[in-house]
């Protein structure tokens, strides 16, 4: 809303009251009963479940979440309805909605998943916080970093456990390894390396036909409204959204969600980040895609420049030849790689000590969600560690992308005295898919 439209809560309620009794929704604004609704199951209830923007990576989430004794299925909602349809049919039962703020009115939806293309993430949480529902967000959690900070601040104002699909968090062999690098096993870390993540780049696909069934408008939400593209509605096609600055930060916030969050991890940075970040190499010149074609012209070219980041404790990390889901660690006492439930050492005992305490140790990503809502207690991969790992992805597209060095305030959230970096913090957003003024 602009602020011209701004309404008191008691004006929302009222407004609100009267559009349902005529039959109408104000745009994006959640319905005055669902404010109301703070409940959380109790000790011995079922904790009902919810998917919004369900596809390939959401549909494992969901259908582990609602295996589960301790919960069960209450529906999904997706722009590609006959999707929602589809999946609901599959887990034996569920309504089905085009509209997630229809779900979200749903008293006997506590928690919700969801997994919707980066730039619907913030605007969909956000709703369920203020609506009482806990939230399971697939990674990457932002689009921008002022996104990411609201997300936080929602799920703090309306007490939800949120827990962000970072998976490598409840993987024995990555959480051992980080604290083994983190409490100075591994003595002084002198360099960290990195994957070097490309950027995303410029969409320009040719307008096909818009399957029946699917709400194209409300797809595209805080983005601009562009031709529909098989190849940009699929995540990762030829090339898919994933590689388009619109709906995405790339691979850098894709991959970058994982293994920048494990170099956080080890470093002990969970509420921090770098306090400097820059380029080197030849200027940023991202691709625009006019045809279909796979990611591997767009993903050479925004490779370039290597990104870096040096933190206040001075370690530097080199984005270069890195593993994606992780790092090499260089510390006075011998070096790690660490990736994706596997860590090489030299020495090599150190990784042989690892994973003899490793062994069995795995704890279900999902599982810990479930027992979180239950206990009230934040998850392992709570909303803030998910929005400070995504942050530093952030500043490594804004450095491209100005081409300069830069100095970063990771308590303020902010570059110091440099108005062109900050306005990258955040994106316009298309009217009236903005999110709320007040959280």
């Amino acid at each position: 809303m602009s602020p011209a439209t701004t309404l008191s809560r008691r004006q929302f309620l009222r407004r609100s009251t009267a559009l349902a009794a005529a039959g109408l929704a104000a745009p994006y604004l959640i319905p005055s009963g669902v404010l109301a609704f703070q409940g959380h199951p109790g000790a011995n209830d079922r904790i009902g479940i919810g998917g919004v923007g369900i596809g390939r990576q959401g549909s494992g989430v969901l259908r582990g979440a609602v295996g589960s004794k301790d919960c069960r299925f209450i529906g999904i909602a997706d722009v590609f309805l006959s999707r929602a349809q589809e999946l609901c049919k599959k887990l034996g039962g569920g309504e089905a909605y085009q509209d997630y703020r229809r779900l979200l009115e749903r008293k006997d939806v506590d928690a919700i998943v969801t997994a919707t293309p980066d730039h619907w993430r913030a605007l969909v949480t956000i709703h369920a916080c203020q609506a009482g529902k806990d939230v399971y967000a697939e990674k990457a959690l932002s689009l921008t970093v002022r996104e990411g900070r609201l997300m936080v601040q929602a799920a703090r104002k309306y007490n939800r456990v949120f827990q962000v699909g970072s998976q490598q968090r409840s993987q024995a062999v990555n959480r051992i390894s980080c604290e083994y690098v983190r409490t100075g096993k591994l003595g002084k870390i002198k360099e960290v390396v990195g994957a070097n993540y490309p950027s995303p780049w410029e969409c320009a696909l040719p307008a096909e036909p818009v399957p029946e069934g699917l709400d194209w408008d409300m797809w595209c939400g805080p983005a601009p409204l562009v031709p529909y593209n098989k190849d940009l509605f699929a995540p990762r096609a030829n090339p898919g959204w994933l590689s388009f600055r619109p709906y995405s930060g790339g691979e850098m916030t894709g991959w970058g969600a994982h293994g920048i969050d494990q170099i956080q991890w080890a470093l002990g940075m969970d509420e921090s980040g770098p306090v400097e970040v820059w380029t080197e190499g030849a200027k940023f010149n991202p691709p625009t895609y006019t045809a279909p074609e796979s990611r591997a012209r767009g993903d050479k070219i925004c490779q370039v420049p290597m990104i870096f980041y040096r933190y206040a404790n001075g370690v530097v990390v080199k984005l270069d030849n890195g593993s994606g889901g992780g790092g090499i660690f260089f510390g006075e006492h011998g070096k790690m790689d660490l990736t994706r439930g596997r860590v090489n050492t030299n020495p090599a005992d150190i990784a042989e000590e690892i994973n003899r305490q490793a062994k069995g140790g795995d704890q279900s990503h999902v599982g810990n969600w479930i027992e979180c809502m239950k206990t009230r207690a934040k998850p392992v991969a709570d909303v803030e560690i998910g929005h400070r790992s995504i942050t530093v992805c952030h500043l490594g597209n804004i450095a491209r992308w100005v081409g300069r060095r830069l100095r970063w305030d990771p308590v303020k959230e902010e570059f110091p005295d440099d108005p062109e970096a900050n306005a990258l913090l955040d994106r316009p957003r298309r009217a009236p898919y903005q999110l709320p003024e007040t959280i």
